[in-house]
């Protein structure tokens, strides 16, 4: 993609939950990815850097490339403003909202963003399975926060028996709306969840406080999206030797056939309950033989990213898709169905794309449009989803 954007992660949740725990591990379990942190109720931090910076408004370094700013709600956007800067070179940037935060005005500011560097990576919602029925009786809108994540994460599920387990999932898939649900204990999920693990021998090292003012440069040069059919293949538990490992499936899927437009939209409305995260590529084949189309989504969330074909590189589509309770199986087989009508007889008609204009940003929708010699489809087609 010409653009390089960095997925921005909400992770929300009420006091108690484990939210920092879980925030923590993935600061340990980092996989050599550079995380940025933004903190919106610094008086609940316990994350032992931000202790020592003692105010609102402080960024230090947490090591591992990681950086940690404490901040107000207005200061939001300045402090994505900064982490974004290429010469910083974050991988993800994750926020941790207030434990009586309202997480959906972050993801509608996250949304509605102009900041062409970021991109939504969803909402995680932590709940405390021990607590839970407490916690609803508390605070009812934790119904609405969970109906808006795009993960619940069922923390703490060391405190309560199998039984009781099963039914708090279920209560809480309930009222996630499809959202997937992982379980945990002291916040240990897989961080690949949330964004890949880079090659053991890529140097990362400790950010200094001068990046956030550094030009322009791109140190890394890498794309934050389309890392392509790789994963587990199977069942998430390996990888990270040493802490708990959520069950999930992630499932790769690759054709050598260029995928249909119209069935590829189908198959992605109608995603299953569960389906968290797709990345990778896609090819249209003769609907737009000059790109192909990273495509990112997280839960609800769609983005398609048009970009010229690399010189050389075979063409293919190449999909990851992650998730907890989904049939791999099935989904395999659903994606293999909007295979092998990329060549439609008597040449490629236009308006097979216009769907997936809807999930691309204006100016790039524009683009394709034009080398197609297509007329605009109407506005409102092209709003961010």
């Amino acid at each position: 993609m010409s653009q390089r954007q960095i997925p921005v992660v909400v992770l929300a949740g009420f006091l108690g939950s484990g939210k920092t725990t879980l925030l923590n591990h993935l600061l340990r379990h980092s996989g050599g990815n550079r995380i940025g942190v933004i903190v919106n109720d610094f008086g609940s931090i316990e994350i032992d850097a931000m202790t020592v910076a003692g105010q609102v408004g402080s960024t230090v370094s947490l090591g591992n490339g990681c950086l940690c700013c404490a901040v107000d709600g207005s200061e939001l956007d300045a402090y994505l403003e900064k982490l974004t800067r290429p010469s910083v070179g974050l991988d993800v940037i994750v926020i941790e909202a207030s434990g009586l935060a309202e997480p959906q005005e972050l993801v509608r500011m996250l949304l509605g963003s102009e900041n062409p560097h970021i991109v939504y990576g969803g909402l995680l919602e932590v709940v405390d399975a021990a607590e839970f029925g407490a916690t609803r009786q508390r605070h009812p809108e934790i119904e609405r926060h969970l109906a808006l994540a795009d993960l619940i994460v069922l923390n703490k599920t060391d405190r309560v028996g199998e039984s009781e387990r099963r039914r708090v999932s279920a209560e809480v898939a309930g009222l996630g709306d499809g959202a997937a649900v992982v379980a945990s204990v002291y916040g240990r999920i897989d961080p690949e969840l949330l964004f890949e693990s880079k090659p053991k021998g890529e140097r990362f090292g400790q950010l200094s406080f001068d990046d956030l003012g550094g030009d322009d440069h791109d140190a890394h040069g890498h794309d934050a999206h389309g890392h392509g059919a790789h994963g587990h293949g199977g069942h998430g538990h390996g990888g990270h030797e040493g802490h708990l490992h959520a069950a999930y499936e992630a499932v790769s899927f690759t054709s050598d056939d260029a995928m249909d437009p119209r069935r590829l939209l189908d198959f992605l409305d109608a995603r299953p309950e569960g389906l968290y995260r797709i990345k990778g590529f896609v090819d249209f084949g003769a609907h737009d033989p000059r790109n192909r189309y990273a495509l990112h989504a997280v839960g609800r969330f769609l983005r398609f990213y048009p970009e010229p074909w690399p010189r050389g590189e075979e063409r293919r589509t190449q999909l990851v898709l992650i998730g907890s309770g989904v049939d791999g199986d099935k989904l395999l087989e659903q994606l293999q169905q909007c295979a092998g009508s990329g060549q439609p007889r008597g040449g490629a008609a236009p308006e097979a794309m216009w769907g997936v204009l809807r999930y691309v940003q204006e100016a790039a929708a524009d683009d394709v449009r034009d080398a197609h010699d297509v007329g605009d489809p109407d506005a409102s087609d092209l709003s961010l989803n």
